[in-house]
């Protein structure tokens, strides 16, 4: 992944960017103190992606402010994650955040071409799951990756899931996404050749306990490959497929 750095020494050598606007982008202070949140202005340049922004616990002035002072110092493109539909029509319209209900997300700028060594596939065991696979998608996309979903392929009518063997195999990471007793992720982890990330929801009757049920079947899975991040969290989910995605020989 090209990180922030890469791209200032590239502007210097191609004489986009002069040495002295350089310099004085590499002295900025690692962080910028609101007050209430301290900016991680390096992150983009320590780990080649931006700071995102939690929406959940914060008031829609927070957020503006935040994301203000993120834009002011050069991030063209913003994510908020889990934020509420509510909460996203109280911030300053001058913000221009676009707005995705189904997965909570908001984010301004436009999302990037996709770069990244393969495609990242998405697959939820049911409907119902979506809301968590959008979060992991979008999250996949703004981090520039070409998504391919695959909703309600679940075990309960396994041909559904064999009828895209093609994708599941051509697949660079593939995002396993089930509520119940979460089998998903190690049926594709048994067909696939490529890095698997499960990700439990809290979809299910009462003994699933609110995703804990799939969340320990996904971390008992028999199937080798596959990891785990915590329950509905598709943000963790989709961040990491992109950093598999965008993986790069270190020399």
């Amino acid at each position: 992944m090209k990180t922030e750095i890469k791209d200032l020494l590239e502007g210097v050598r191609d004489g986009s960017v002069s040495v002295d606007e350089a310099l004085q982008k590499l002295k900025m202070a690692p962080y910028e103190d609101l007050g209430f949140a301290k900016i991680d202005t390096h992150r983009a340049v320590r780990q080649g992606a931006a700071e995102v922004i939690y929406g959940a616990g914060k008031t829609p002035e927070q957020i503006a402010q935040i994301a203000t002072r993120m834009r002011e110092a050069g991030q063209e493109r913003i994510l908020i994650t889990r934020l509420s539909e509510e909460k996203c029509a109280l911030l300053p319209a001058e913000l221009g955040v676009r707005y995705v209900k189904e997965a909570r997300i908001g984010f301004l700028g436009d999302l990037p071409l996709p770069n990244g060594i393969g495609r990242i596939v998405v697959a939820t065991g049911g409907t119902s799951d979506i809301p968590v696979a959008e979060e992991a998608a979008l999250t996949a996309e703004f981090f520039g990756n070409e998504v391919v979903r695959l909703y309600d392929v679940g075990v309960a009518g396994l041909h559904r899931l064999l009828s895209h063997t093609d994708e599941i195999m051509s697949a660079s990471v593939i995002i396993a996404i089930a509520g119940m007793e979460g089998a998903l992720a190690s049926v594709i982890g048994g067909l696939s050749d490529c890095p698997v990330i499960a990700v439990p929801t809290s979809v299910g009757y009462g003994a699933s306990f609110h995703g804990l049920s799939a969340l320990l079947s996904m971390l008992n899975s028999c199937a080798s490959g596959v990891s785990v991040v915590n329950i509905d969290n598709g943000f963790g989910a989709g961040y990491l497929a992109s950093m598999i995605n965008h993986m790069e020989a270190k020399q």
